[in-house]
């Protein structure tokens, strides 16, 4: 079974790993290093962030 591709580009990803802090360990042992935690914190960032993105495309 093959893996997902990805919905966010790495850069978003890396930006998003800076914000949250923890870039460092991405760095060092790659996306498959981050804890469960952390990935879900980077997604709920990223709705967040498309979601302010709305709200400023509809003003």
């Amino acid at each position: 079974m093959g893996r997902k591709r990805s919905m966010m580009s790495n850069s978003l990803k890396e930006e998003i790993a800076k914000e949250l802090g923890f870039y460092d360990k991405v760095e060092k042992d790659g996306w498959g290093g981050i804890s469960g935690r952390d990935a879900g914190n980077m997604v709920k960032r990223a709705i967040q962030m498309a979601e302010e993105q709305m709200v400023k495309n509809q003003q």
